[in-house]
């Protein structure tokens, strides 16, 4: 790693990222309409977040939301933006009892008053928590979080040569600025791709690719991804330790 030091190994993943894939085909699996699978999948979130807190792990973040996601028919954008108001809504007061910490990246001036007011009620209610950090990335996308933090730092340093710019500047202005990189992502659903998800902190991030439908995902599939991540050796670009050959 070019910024940081290599961490030592751990069993859990401080980190945990997860792209949640499966909504819609496990509605269509059932004979249900596209809105119960988005909100089934909203369900399970709490479930996710108890289990990750209780395995030791400090911060999860869960792609919600990409940039490219507007593109999906006007009804089911309609109800993922109302499952998000009705999780900020209901969610607060749990959170506060199981010590979680929430925190939203992404473009959130694209979304009305009453969810950015939601956000940010959420965010300052729960910034005194500790146990685990839940970040949902809401409207975003990897390359504009990029391209905005080069701009930010642009902003906060007028004048000053780019030469002048190095990972550990441009990490500051990040969405994710707050967390380490991932240790871990898990992808549901079948597929095997990041889909513009946290491109800059993804560079060394395990990769854990379930056929589990987000909906259906459970603490025994999280503990099959914990196992996997254990028995990984991280190098972060350098080379397994030789064993000693004894005479």
């Amino acid at each position: 790693m070019s910024v940081a030091e290599i961490p030592s190994p751990q069993p859990v993943p401080e980190h945990i990222a997860i792209i949640m894939d499966g909504n819609r085909r496990w509605a269509k699996q059932r004979g249900l309409p596209r809105a119960l699978g988005h909100a089934a999948g909203a369900r399970r979130v709490r479930r996710v977040v108890e289990a990750c807190s209780d395995r030791g792990v400090r911060f999860l973040t869960l792609f919600a939301f990409s940039t490219e996601n507007w593109q999906r028919p006007a009804d089911e954008v309609s109800g993922l933006m109302g499952l998000l108001a009705l999780y900020l809504q209901k969610e607060v007061k749990g959170m506060n009892k199981k010590g979680v910490r929430l925190k939203v990246v992404g473009d959130t001036s694209a979304f009305d008053a009453r969810i950015q007011g939601l956000i940010r009620s959420a965010q300052e209610d729960t910034a005194h928590n500790t146990k685990i950090t839940l970040t949902i990335a809401a409207n975003y996308g990897g390359r504009r979080d990029v391209l905005q933090a080069v701009k930010s730092w642009q902003a906060t340093h007028p004048g000053e040569s780019v030469e002048a710019l190095d990972e550990a500047a441009l990490g500051a202005h990040l969405g994710l600025s707050y967390a380490p990189d991932p240790d871990l992502l898990i992808r549901t659903g079948g597929e095997s791709r990041i889909s513009n998800f946290l491109l800059w902190q993804l560079a060394y991030t395990e990769m854990f690719f379930s056929d589990v439908l987000w909906p259906a995902f459970s603490g025994e599939v999280l503990d099959q991804a914990i196992v996997w991540y254990g028995q990984r050796e991280r190098r972060f670009g350098g080379c397994a330790p030789l064993e000693v050959v004894k005479a």
